[in-house]
């Protein structure tokens, strides 16, 4: 047993977890005044129902059994059940013993919760508490877990494995399930009262800017823990991570300056969280020129699926979870293809540029297919049981809208003595 590998990876999961309430904050400063708290306490409570599923279920179905399944782990490891003591001793990491998988095993569950947290986003301003809660519940026992088992799960996995997709630290696992799921929430939902007649303008500049500090911080240990290791590929992914990032606040900064004529920092932070997302699924696989041209790349990407997909379209995506961790995880998948470095590949095969052969970015754009249908089926089909469940309406009543999720759902609000127009 390593003890600085161990540490390493206990700080990672730390950081990581840290990334939540980090959303908490970006999520309820995008929000309006009159929903904030409900804003905040969707992805409070992300955390809650995580924490208990991933124990009872999650972490078993994700990674455990013997790898033999391409679609799940096994039933050997629920509840932790007769293995906690021999976790405190196994290595995660076949064939070196280096820390403990208890370890794993909360850092696999904070990546769970930001998942899970980030839907929220879509839903916000108009979804029944209860209704969210019931679909995250069993989102995190029959989406989640089964999708990280196909990506992460070893060579009998289905899109990690059998397909040979690469993703880093999440790209289809978090970002492209979580974005979709939203999406397909919000148009189950259907719109706000007002979109498209009234501006839905971010009440708390300040709280998004801090929440995206929160994130960008925490995506350290998101990336760079991805590496499993305190070696150099955990430091390529740290580097990376910064680049990207960096690159998608200029890029975004810019596009604002061509489009509106003035950049502004909710659309920094905005590029910020853009560059993370397109990097994650590369992380420890590109070189950092690459992260940089990823970066400058994902903003006009995600400006445009946020300023002129959505109102061409019309879905009501309210905290913009589709346009900012979908598309920008599928570009970000998709890029991995063509930057890869052949010596730093999961696979035989390296990235279009390095080699000329197609064969990496193929199996990139089939393993988001794949991630694509899995999770928008089971999404529609929780949706619609729900739906039936609650009576033919996931959302609140008109009135219960009109005078805000906060008082109307959970009976306080985030600032009492504002008597202003919201």
């Amino acid at each position: 047993m390593d003890g600085g590998t161990t540490a390493f990876m206990m700080v990672s999961a730390m950081l990581v977890l840290l990334m939540t309430p980090g959303l908490a904050f970006f999520y309820g400063g995008l929000a309006r005044r009159k929903n904030v708290g409900n804003t905040m306490i969707m992805v409070i409570a992300s955390i809650g129902v995580v924490a208990i599923t991933w124990t009872i279920c999650g972490w078993s179905l994700a990674y455990g059994g013997k790898g033999e399944s391409p679609l799940f782990g096994g039933f050997d490891q629920l509840m932790l059940l007769g293995n906690t003591s021999a976790m405190l001793m196994e290595a995660d990491v076949p064939g070196e013993a280096v820390y403990p998988s208890l370890v794993d095993v909360c850092f696999q569950m904070a990546f769970c919760m930001i998942t899970t947290a980030i839907i929220t986003g879509g839903v916000a301003g108009r979804m029944r508490f209860g209704a969210i809660m019931a679909f995250l519940v069993i989102w995190t026992v029959v989406v989640y877990p089964l999708l990280a088992h196909m990506v992460w799960g070893g060579e009998g996995s289905l899109i990690g494995g059998m397909i040979g997709a690469l993703d880093f630290a999440g790209g289809d696992v978090v970002h492209i399930s979580s974005g979709l799921t939203a999406l397909i929430l919000c148009i189950l939902l259907g719109k706000r009262r007002g979109f498209g007649a009234m501006s839905y303008r971010p009440h708390n500049v300040p709280f998004v800017a801090l929440g995206a500090a929160l994130l960008w911080f925490g995506w350290f240990g998101f990336n760079a823990g991805s590496a499993f290791a305190p070696d150099g590929i955990a430091a390529l992914a740290l580097v990376n991570t910064v680049c990207a990032s960096g690159a998608g606040v200029v890029s975004w900064m810019v596009v604002e300056r061509i489009c509106v004529k003035k950049p502004t920092l909710i659309g920094a932070c905005t590029g910020l969280v853009a560059g993370l997302v397109v990097i994650t699924p590369a992380a420890g696989f590109v070189e950092p020129w690459a992260a940089i041209i990823m970066g400058l790349a994902v903003s006009p990407v995600c400006y445009f699926a946020i300023s002129h997909l959505k109102r061409a379209i019309g879905y009501d995506d309210a905290l913009d979870a589709f346009g900012c961790h979908c598309v920008g995880g599928i570009l970000g998948g998709i890029l991995t293809g063509i930057f890869c470095v052949p010596e730093l590949s999961w696979t035989e095969y390296g990235g279009l540029i390095y080699t000329g052969d197609f064969h990496l970015l193929g199996a990139q754009v089939l393993g988001i297919l794949v991630t694509i249908a899995f999770v928008g089926v089971l999404d529609l089909a929780i949706g619609l049981i729900l739906k039936a469940v609650f009576k033919g309406s996931l959302r609140v009543s008109s009135e219960a809208e009109a005078l805000g999720l906060d008082v109307a759902e959970h009976g306080e609000s985030a600032y009492p003595a504002y008597v202003g127009m919201d």
